[in-house]
């Protein structure tokens, strides 16, 4: 993690304060016994599957108010009509930006998203430790972000069989090939690769496209960032790159469900 990007130490950096303020108003103890009330979580990879055993685009449609980078992307948010929107236009699955301090974003919006439709929801955010992933379990989520980049290798496998444990699918999330063999050291379906570098926050889908051939044939490669048009998604396809994350073309338009046809259909 010497290599980690500027702008993820800091986020990580928060995270950790973040946790130990949390910790003072709600134990993990707390976190659990919520978590354990809750009905079963929603399978985030079975409907991922599902869109592509049916010959379709699975969408994993972003809830994003803004981010590091760009600043406020949707002044006007609403979660829960986003996420109407999203089911509407026919997303397979949701992420909501929960980390408060980098992208404005709440626990509370993932409520209200995954409260208006039956879709299973991703809680986006920056995991560093085990309350947060007993806390994503009992805000409602169903699949958690582990990002290789944030973790080292004793975290990553941890949290991950803690994230599994609690019924949840994990999105594990790599930018190169020597976080790729991390990644596949893990038993998970699906391999998010972020076209984004986060030293620089230039987007290329060539990253996506030169991992590949690394990725064995019973992986679901989910290509992250930079899918803007419909050629995008065409070049990704013809490389049976059938699952996507979208977010800021997204929520840049008037209407986001509609914006996800318009690129998808």
């Amino acid at each position: 993690m010497s290599d980690t990007p500027t702008i993820l130490k800091k986020i990580i950096d928060r995270k950790h304060e973040e946790v130990a303020e949390r910790c003072q108003s709600v134990s993990i103890s707390q976190l659990e016994t919520v978590a354990a009330s809750l009905l079963p979580a929603r399978g985030f990879v079975a409907a991922i599957e599902a869109k592509i055993a049916a010959g379709q685009s699975a969408v994993i449609a972003e809830i994003k108010k803004a981010s590091p980078s760009k600043g406020i992307i949707r002044p006007n948010f609403r979660p829960a009509d986003i996420a109407r929107s999203y089911a509407n236009a026919g997303a397979a699955c949701l992420s909501v930006l929960t980390d408060v301090d980098f992208f404005q974003g709440a626990d509370e919006y993932l409520k209200a998203a995954r409260a208006e439709v039956n879709l299973p929801v991703i809680r986006k955010d920056f995991l560093v430790d085990p309350y947060q992933v007993s806390e994503a379990r009992a805000i409602g989520a169903d699949c958690v972000l582990l990002i290789v980049a944030a973790l080292t290798k004793t975290q990553l496998h941890e949290l991950n069989e803690q994230a599994l444990a609690l019924g949840m699918d994990v999105l594990v999330e790599v930018h190169d090939q020597r976080e790729l063999e991390l990644a596949l050291a893990l038993p998970n379906k699906l391999i998010g690769i972020n076209n984004r570098n986060l030293h620089t926050f230039d987007v290329s889908l060539d990253t996506t496209f030169n991992l590949l051939s690394e990725i064995p044939e019973d992986k679901i490669v989910v290509t992250e960032s930079g899918i803007l048009a419909r050629e995008d998604v065409a070049a990704m396809r013809a490389h049976d790159v059938n699952a996507f994350l979208v977010g800021e073309s997204f929520m840049r338009a008037n209407d986001p469900g509609e914006k996800l046809r318009a690129l998808f259909e």
